[in-house]
């Protein structure tokens, strides 16, 4: 690290968990944020202010003004233009050494497990059953951590799956592929502006926490919000073995236990 950075990122640098080495991580690594808008828009922000030093922001929508009430990367300026040109302005405003991919795609199939390859961490902050499925099993395929969040009216969810461990679920074993869940659009249901903030906020942490090897990530949990009392309810989520998604893995992942115990020597 520069001076420069060493100042940017100083009050990490205190941190002991972090220091120097943990901020060198986070400038090392690669996050793909699937979706541009109510919560990849703080994700991307605090990944970005952090020092996560490459981001590629994935989103084929367009900014509306209705988007504006809780999209906070956005501007009225900026309604019209592609949310991920937008959300790379907003990015490279705050932290201008950050290298923003900014993909106007849909992606599905070999370009979305391309994506997850490349990256350190995932975030699916898209707002669709499909969507999450397909990361999910991308992420599961590349051994890549994903990180999970959703938010609808006055109620929040978020979870990490990390199938690099043995006994961590993946996001199928939870909300099975062959399940009937409908998908609840904001658009007709409405969404609480500062609850997106909350959880992408809570993303960004939990991205970053696992980009450098601190703390315990929330991989087997699964938090659940309610807005109206603000309260917070924990709920383990249990691997399911004949999960067709994440059943087939090895016992244990050697790379991620070497990685993992050489950070806590």
């Amino acid at each position: 690290m520069n001076d420069t950075q060493l100042l940017r990122y100083s009050r990490h640098i205190l941190l002991d968990e972090i220091g120097i080495e943990g901020q060198q991580r986070l400038l090392d690594a690669h996050a793909l944020i699937i979706g541009a808008g109510g919560l990849g828009s703080p994700a991307a922000l605090y990944l970005a202010s952090g020092g996560i030093g490459r981001i590629t922001l994935v989103d084929d929508d367009e900014v509306d003004l209705t988007n504006l009430q809780r999209q906070v990367m956005h501007t009225t300026a900026r309604i019209g233009q592609p949310k991920v040109d937008s959300g790379r302005a907003a990015l490279l405003a705050i932290n201008p050494e950050v290298e923003v991919t900014a993909l106007r795609e849909r992606v599905d199939g070999a370009r979305l497990a391309e994506l997850v390859r490349a990256a350190t961490v995932v975030l699916d902050c898209s707002d669709n059953f499909a969507t999450r499925h397909a990361v999910n099993r991308a992420c599961v395929e590349a051994r890549k951590p994903l990180v999970s969040g959703a938010v609808i009216r006055f109620d929040g969810q978020l979870s990490v799956f990390d199938t690099r461990r043995p006994e961590a679920p993946c996001y199928a074993c939870l909300f099975p592929e062959d399940s009937n869940f409908e998908d609840v659009a904001c658009s007709t249901m409405g969404v609480f502006a500062p609850l997106v903030g909350v959880v992408g906020a809570m993303q960004a942490a939990e991205a970053m926490k696992l980009v450098a090897g601190i703390g315990d990530p929330l991989a087997g949990r699964l938090l659940l919000l309610d807005g109206r009392a603000m309260e917070w309810t924990a709920l383990k989520v249990a691997r399911q073995p004949a999960c067709p998604v994440c059943k087939v893995r090895p016992a244990e992942d050697n790379e991620y236990k070497n990685k993992t115990a050489l950070r806590q020597n």
